[in-house]
């Protein structure tokens, strides 16, 4: 077992930020190009799961083996973090403004606190709370929520429901990265979700048509054309792979809390890619809420917003041994 290393873990969950950023840019490139917002999220969790499960198999296979105890936890994981949360989202942003349904999904770290204080019981610092407030404050201001009021149920139903599934991945996964690496751990997370979609979006059904065609890349790269495929192929190596794996593995060294309230520089960072890559303008407003969400992270995380090791044994989420997870069921 990997000893909990603070610095670590927010490394982590910056880099992935990093790489989520660049693939929302690098997803509107694949979406422009005709590829099916559905057909992408299927893509992105079968093309996920298919590389790992090579990797697993030559590094070593022996992390495949799971018992029964798992088998719950990693089909939640799979299901709510890594298919329902992008269904979910594509249906709000299909029915809200863009930026609405990205404040909807980041309540996750709000969610996950709640759920951390009423549920596991644990204690949530008053500095934490105001720091989620503030993130999500800021937010708001990224966002231009006053720009349109138009609000459709269904949609604002699908964006809290993108923030419990993401709430539940930071939690699940938080639970899961005690006992298991975070490649095995990655892939069992896409196994289950390339079965979801295996179900919900057969391939038979499937118009691979747009992705043998070539693309532009847009905005600052507008004049550079690539086949539309490799957009795909980048999302699921850098976007999805590397992105979740980074995330997985910081939930070893900081609580879902940390995680998630970090995470919500997301956001922020893709307005950035957007705005140099594919010159989408930023406004003083968004600017400003950019600095502000910084702000409530930086008071969160010196709110203490980790969870040490005894507090989580009481609150019932002790990893399972690896005598107990390796033990046939």
């Amino acid at each position: 077992m990997t000893r909990p290393n603070p610095t670590r873990g927010v490394v982590y969950v910056v880099l992935a930020a990093v790489f989520f950023s660049v693939n929302a840019s690098m997803s509107k490139v694949a979406l422009e190009a005709g590829v099916e917002p559905s057909v992408l999220a299927a893509l992105r969790s079968t093309g996920a799961a298919s590389i790992l499960l090579v990797v697993v198999v030559v590094v070593a296979p022996g992390r495949l083996r799971i018992g029964l105890r798992e088998l719950p936890f990693l089909v939640a994981l799979g299901v709510a973090g890594g298919a329902l949360v992008q269904w979910l989202y594509f249906m709000a942003i299909d029915r809200l403004p863009v930026g609405i349904a990205l404040l909807l999904e980041f309540t996750a770290p709000a969610i996950v606190a709640l759920f951390s204080w009423a549920v596991l019981r644990q204690r949530i610092r008053r500095q934490t709370w105001l720091g989620i407030g503030v993130a999500l404050l800021g937010l708001a201001l990224v966002a231009q929520v006053w720009t349109d009021i138009g609000l459709d149920t269904v949609g604002v139903l699908a964006g809290f429901g993108a923030g419990a599934c993401l709430a539940s991945y930071y939690l699940v996964g938080s639970r899961m990265s005690g006992h298991r690496d975070s490649l095995s751990l990655t892939f069992w997370m896409f196994a289950f979700a390339a079965l979801f979609w295996a179900v919900a979006q057969p391939w038979w059904t499937v118009d691979f048509a747009p992705l043998s065609r070539d693309t532009s890349l847009l905005g600052a790269f507008d004049t550079v054309s690539v086949p539309a495929w490799s957009t795909v192929l980048w999302i699921v190596v850098f976007g999805t792979i590397i992105a979740y794996g980074l995330n997985l593995a910081a939930l070893r060294h900081i609580s879902p809390t940390a995680c998630g309230v970090i995470g919500m520089s997301e956001p922020v960072g893709s307005a950035v890619v957007a705005w140099v890559w594919l010159g989408q303008s930023l406004s003083a407003a968004q600017v400003v809420g950019g600095l502000v969400v910084l702000a409530g992270i930086a008071l969160a995380e010196t709110g203490g917003t980790g969870t040490p090791p005894e507090a989580e044994s009481e609150a019932g989420l002790a990893p399972l041994s690896p005598e107990a997870a390796a033990a046939p069921h």
